[in-house]
C-alpha cells in the first residue's frame, strides 16, 4: 500500500516537473521569448506573475491593439498594447490596459521583441524565483521529495521483513 502511495505522488511530481520544464523551455526552443510580468499595468488582461510568450515579427506586421514586448533600455522589457502608430517617427504609442494614460515615450520599432502570442498565469513567479538562494533550495527540496518516494517503500518494506524475521 505505502509503495502504490509513493509511486502516485513520485508520479504526480515527476510530471508538475516536466510540465513546467515544457512551459519554460520549449517555446523558447521554437523562436518565442519569454517575460515574467512584474507590474500590474496590463490587468486584468495579463495578471501579475504571468508568463507572456512573444514571437518576433516584422514591425509592419503590427496593427493598433496588438499587445508586444519591447525594450526600453539593456536590461527591462515591457509588455503594452499598441495605442497608435506613429509612421512618420517610425514609431509605436504604447498603453498598459490598467493605465489611464498612453506611456510617455514612443517604441522605435526596432525596439519591439515580439508580438505577444499567450501567455501563462501564475508561472512568471516561478521562473523569477527559481534563480533565488530560496527557489534553488525549494528545487533541491522537490528532488530531495522524489528521492525520498522512490526509496521509502523498499526501507518499510525491509524492516517489514527483519520485524517478521525477529518473531
Amino acid at each position: 500500500m505505502v509503495k502504490k502511495i509513493c509511486n502516485i505522488l513520485n508520479g504526480i511530481l515527476l510530471i508538475i516537473l516536466m510540465v513546467l520544464a515544457c512551459l519554460l523551455i520549449v517555446p523558447n526552443l521554437i523562436g518565442f521569448k519569454s517575460f515574467a510580468v512584474i507590474s500590474g499595468s496590463m490587468e486584468p488582461n495579463i495578471h501579475v506573475g504571468s508568463i507572456v510568450y512573444a514571437k518576433p515579427v516584422d514591425y509592419k506586421e503590427l496593427k493598433v491593439g496588438d499587445v508586444i514586448s519591447f525594450k526600453i533600455n539593456d536590461s527591462t522589457m515591457v509588455t503594452h498594447r499598441i495605442n497608435s502608430i506613429d509612421e512618420k517617427n517610425n514609431s509605436f504609442i504604447t498603453k498598459g490596459d490598467a493605465n489611464n494614460t498612453v506611456d510617455g515615450t514612443p517604441v522605435p520599432y526596432q525596439n519591439i521583441v515580439g508580438k505577444v502570442k499567450f501567455t501563462v498565469p501564475f508561472l512568471g513567479y516561478i521562473s523569477m524565483n527559481i534563480k533565488t538562494p530560496l527557489g534553488v533550495a525549494m528545487l533541491c527540496g522537490v528532488v530531495a521529495i522524489i528521492i525520498i518516494l522512490n526509496f521509502l517503500p523498499d526501507v518499510l518494506e525491509h524492516e517489514e521483513e527483519k520485524d517478521k524475521n525477529k518473531k
